[in-house]
């Protein structure tokens, strides 16, 4: 994997632009315009490009296109709203998606993320996810995992 791409939103893909920018990994992505987010505007420190749109749902189907392969991290098992959404697009472009639950999958995620990623050989990974207000702990999740499956590795 040589790039990370995200959303730029509070919570999981917010926690892989910190990932990657703390581990010297190439980031971007796609924003809606005027770098809208829950919190208010998305800082610059995120190379992120903003689309056309203020409709989030255009960021989320333009990182799936523009990746390689999707992960989509959650607290619950259940994908709703901007998750759920993205696992569609995924489907929609062909592209392989993995969906990462703390409650279902727990320590087993860092190895099942490592799997997915040498399976599909990805070299851009699109991170999308919780929302912070959806899922307290979203954030954490997302860090440790990609964490253990990419920096700490066994």
């Amino acid at each position: 994997m040589t790039k990370i791409v995200s959303g730029g939103q509070t919570g999981a893909d917010r926690a892989a632009l910190d990932f990657a920018i703390a581990h010297g990994l190439p980031h971007g992505g796609w924003c809606p315009t005027g770098r809208v987010a829950e919190d208010g505007p998305i800082v610059l420190k995120y190379q992120l490009m903003e689309t056309p749109s203020t409709d989030s749902a255009q960021r989320t189907e333009w990182n799936v296109r523009d990746s390689d392969g999707t992960v989509i991290f959650s607290i619950s098992p259940e994908l709703r709203g901007g998750s759920e959404l993205t696992a569609k697009f995924a489907g929609a472009y062909l592209k392989p998606c993995l969906h990462l639950s703390l409650e279902a999958h727990g320590d087993a995620a860092p190895e099942l993320l490592r799997a997915f990623l040498n399976k599909h050989q990805l070299r851009v990974l699109n991170v999308a996810g919780s929302r912070l207000s959806e899922e307290r702990g979203i954030e954490l999740f997302t860090r440790q995992t990609l964490l253990a499956a990419l920096v700490n590795r066994p």
